[in-house]
């Protein structure tokens, strides 16, 4: 869904995308000046200081940058006619981004990034084994997105060894299934079924085509006179 702001109409796509890479040059800033002058190497007081203020300007700037960001293209998506993706980008994106902030916020107050890895390389092996479905569904609609197969309102066939075969019309396109419409009523579809079938376009025939086969018969027409009255007689009818 396209992001609505709480306070009046939403900002323009223009100024999403300033608002975003600004914000973000100013992250980048933060965490460059909290590395070198923070991370409490130093028994100074302004060290700590430093290191603190570059970690909130982090994670301020930084959240208001990807949140913008991340909007933007969710709008771009939206545009496309595909709101369902544009939601997934969003939403992967975000993750993404504050996940980063985090490692930069701790790195900048000094804390070790090769036990912050580690930790996350664990927290990580547990989460994919937790939701390994639903992160499957969510890394194959990201797929779905890049490679466009099908877009909502195709006609399309799906081949699989899951569901068979299947003609069906797109309906919606979200973070884990695909709605479709088929001959029996509405379908919700799991996106990593859709990756791993075949997918081709039916095209309907146009309404004034003809099944093949052979021409009905047709009975022959009635002869009709077409004589003239005023025409001469020939010899038979002169002589009745």
């Amino acid at each position: 869904m396209e992001y609505q702001h709480p306070y009046g109409p939403a900002p323009s796509a223009k100024h999403l995308w300033t608002k975003g890479i600004g914000t973000g040059l100013l992250t980048v800033a933060a965490i460059a000046g909290g590395y070198n002058y923070g991370r409490f190497r130093h028994a100074a007081s302004y060290s700590t200081i430093v290191g603190w203020g570059a970690a909130l300007v982090i994670l301020i700037a930084g959240t208001i940058a990807v949140r913008h960001l991340a909007t933007g293209l969710n709008r771009a998506f939206n545009r496309r006619g595909n709101p369902g993706a544009g939601g997934a980008v969003r939403l992967v994106v975000t993750g993404i981004g504050l996940v980063v902030l985090i490692f930069a916020a701790l790195a900048v107050l000094g804390a070790s990034l090769a036990h912050l890895l580690i930790g996350a390389g664990l927290a990580g092996v547990i989460l994919g084994i937790a939701a390994q479905q639903s992160l499957a569904n969510l890394f194959a609609s990201i797929v779905l997105l890049l490679a466009r197969p099908f877009s909502v309102g195709d006609h399309i066939r799906i081949r699989s060894g899951v569901i068979g075969v299947l003609d069906v019309t797109v309906l919606a396109s979200g973070l884990t299934y695909v709605t479709v419409r088929t001959e029996d009523g509405i379908l919700q579809v799991p996106n990593s079924i859709l990756l791993a079938s075949g997918i081709g376009h039916l095209h309907p025939a146009p309404p004034d085509s003809a099944p093949a086969g052979p021409a009905p018969a047709t009975s022959a027409p009635t002869p009709t006179s077409t004589s003239d009255p005023s025409a001469p007689l020939s010899a038979n009818e002169s002589e009745s």
